[in-house]
């Protein structure tokens, strides 16, 4: 395991108009190789994500990713944890994606000859070399979402965290991440709505109503998912951990 995440009871990130927790209390430590977190929109996934590099700070309790509070540490943990967001717009900020993997080379890598040579080998490890000079508006969903993680890639972080990564991609180019997420040697932790692509981990955890309902194997947890989101209104699944 490159690196851990530890979360001890936490009711949700910081926000001065919300009135109720985006999280409800929780504790989780986070091992496994591959980890997929399920469930509706809105049910508090992509805050789980957040608050493990430090993206968003918790109201009370602490994360920490080797010892590292996400907080007091958040520099060091930002080196460690990359976060792929669901939006590529969002995230890719240059005119190419060669320019936005230099970027991210820019404070390991002084020399401009040696930081590009290092971004082409990068970008030719995905496949994306050939979109390098491209403009990342002239690129498709699909494509910008690939040179997107390509940028966090660049740094070699310990941790991917990726926040629903398949949501732009067509089929092909989803069963592409999907490869390329089995052969990193990055721990990953990755919300999805694919259950497929859920599958695919080690390790499940179904969030429901702002917290974890079921944390398990992957055909435990997406049946238990399948019960809980198809249940006739005023049922319950049953919620547990395999």
């Amino acid at each position: 395991m490159p690196a851990g995440c530890v979360g001890a009871p936490l009711p949700g990130p910081s926000s001065p108009a919300a009135a109720e927790p985006i999280l409800r209390p929780l504790t989780l430590e986070l091992n496994e190789a591959r980890i997929a977190v399920i469930g509706a929109n809105g049910s508090g996934k992509s805050t789980l994500l957040k608050l493990l590099n430090g993206l968003l700070a918790p109201d009370t309790g602490t994360v920490t990713v080797d010892g590292l509070d996400t907080v007091s540490r958040g520099s060091r943990v930002r080196r460690r944890v990359g976060f792929v967001f669901t939006d590529p717009l969002s995230q890719l900020v240059m005119p190419t994606g060669r320019d936005d993997v230099e970027l991210s080379l820019r404070a390991t890598i002084r020399s401009r000859p040696e930081r590009r040579a290092s971004a082409e080998a990068r970008l030719a490890d995905l496949g994306l070399l050939h979109l390098a000079d491209r403009s990342i508006y002239d690129l498709s969903g699909g494509e910008r979402q690939l040179m997107a993680l390509a940028s966090v890639l660049a740094v070699q972080p310990d941790v991917l965290v990726a926040d629903e990564p398949s949501t732009l991609l067509d089929l092909r180019n989803t069963a592409r991440l999907r490869s390329i997420f089995r052969e990193l040697p990055q721990q990953i932790i990755y919300t999805t709505h694919d259950l497929d692509f859920a599958g695919d981990a080690g390790r499940v955890l179904v969030v429901e109503d702002e917290g974890i309902v079921f944390d398990g194997a992957p055909d435990a947890a997406l049946a238990a998912y399948r019960a809980l989101a198809l249940a006739p209104a005023g049922t319950q699944a049953v919620k547990g951990r395999s």
